[in-house]
């Protein structure tokens, strides 16, 4: 029973995210490309990729499991906007903005994971 991933709102909303969190990252330091940059955008990469790969499967426990990895991401890189605002990298606006947009796309992937079941 695959998923056509593209129809999920998570999935448009997680797009989204990874396209602000590349643009806000750029305004970080060069010294931090190999540091917090990459670790915040391959996060961010993560939550949709994980979202498709996890629809192309064949049951809905195995799209479980992915969105399950997608959720994993998803709060890594809510740590990872708290420590780039502690550390000044992201004002207040782009850290809440974030932030209120990250825990939406985490709510999206709790209520996905449990129509699944």
């Amino acid at each position: 029973m695959q998923h056509n991933f593209r129809d999920l709102d998570v999935w448009k909303k997680s797009i989204d995210f990874v396209s602000r969190v590349y643009a806000i990252t750029n305004s970080f330091p060069s010294s931090e490309l190999y540091g917090i940059v990459s670790q915040m955008q391959r996060a961010a990469i993560s939550i949709p990729s994980n979202i498709a790969e996890g629809a192309g499967r064949d049951s809905n426990s195995d799209f479980s499991r992915f969105i399950s990895i997608a959720e994993g991401s998803a709060y890594e890189i809510e740590t990872q906007i708290t420590i780039a605002h502690e550390i000044l990298y992201l004002n207040d606006k782009d850290y809440n903005s974030l932030l209120m947009d990250i825990q939406e796309i985490q709510r999206m992937l709790s209520g996905l994971k449990r129509s699944l079941r």
